[in-house]
């Protein structure tokens, strides 16, 4: 059943398209679901963070289209972290890696929420000694949150600050890590495109792609 979930995650095919050999459709789909009720897949992710390299964090955002069939959900697409951007509608990923590029913390809005709004839980008791970040996160508030836990942070500031901060350059192109991670779990098509339509089942296919991330 398992290997049928990640067949799914990869191949981003219909649930009715899943091989027979993986065991009928339905009680591979039913297991996933509830898993995901059950919170087993962050469990799972929350005993593979280990081992995470201080030396410095990022965060980022990154878009993710909406499939057709992601649509109609009860609730709302608001409720269901889907937004409309330049893009359509879209879900944005926002995650939180370590000095190595492994994730540490993920979280989903819809595509029309702005980076920093929920960065401030994302980086919340986080320890580093640097934090990057692109100028979507130049915020006062933010920026002394992540000093208060005495790290450096070093985030490009925006043209309109009255006050310009001076960056390490070469330090703020480790950034691109998390960028990788984006691309890491992007390959796998069931991330890449938004087909679930509840949120609780895409942040599950998300977690469990970063849950490989750690275990490659």
């Amino acid at each position: 059943m398992f290997n049928g979930i990640l067949w799914i995650l990869k191949t981003g095919a219909p649930w009715r398209d899943l091989p027979k050999t993986f065991g009928p459709w339905q009680t591979v789909y039913k297991r996933f679901a509830k898993w995901t009720t059950l919170a087993a897949w962050t469990d799972l992710f929350d005993k593979l963070v280990k081992d995470v390299d201080t030396e410095s964090s990022m965060i980022d955002g990154s878009y993710v289209k909406l499939h057709q069939h992601g649509c109609g959900a009860q609730g709302g697409q608001y409720s269901q972290a889907i937004g409309r951007s330049k893009g359509g509608l879209t879900t944005k990923i926002h995650a939180v890696v370590d000095g190595l590029g492994n994730p540490l913390r993920i979280k989903l809005t819809g595509g029309n929420v702005s980076d920093i709004k929920p960065s401030f839980k994302l980086i919340s008791g986080i320890k580093t000694r640097q934090f990057l970040a692109d100028k979507a996160y130049d915020a006062d508030k933010l920026i002394e949150l992540a000093e208060s836990t005495g790290c450096k942070v070093i985030i490009p500031p925006k043209i309109n600050r009255k006050v310009q901060r001076k960056i390490d350059k070469h330090i703020y192109k480790e950034r691109h890590l998390v960028e990788c991670f984006f691309a890491k779990i992007k390959s796998y098509r069931r991330v890449s495109t938004r087909y679930e339509k509840l949120a609780s089942r895409y942040h599950a296919m998300v977690v469990i792609a970063s849950c490989l991330v750690w275990l490659q």
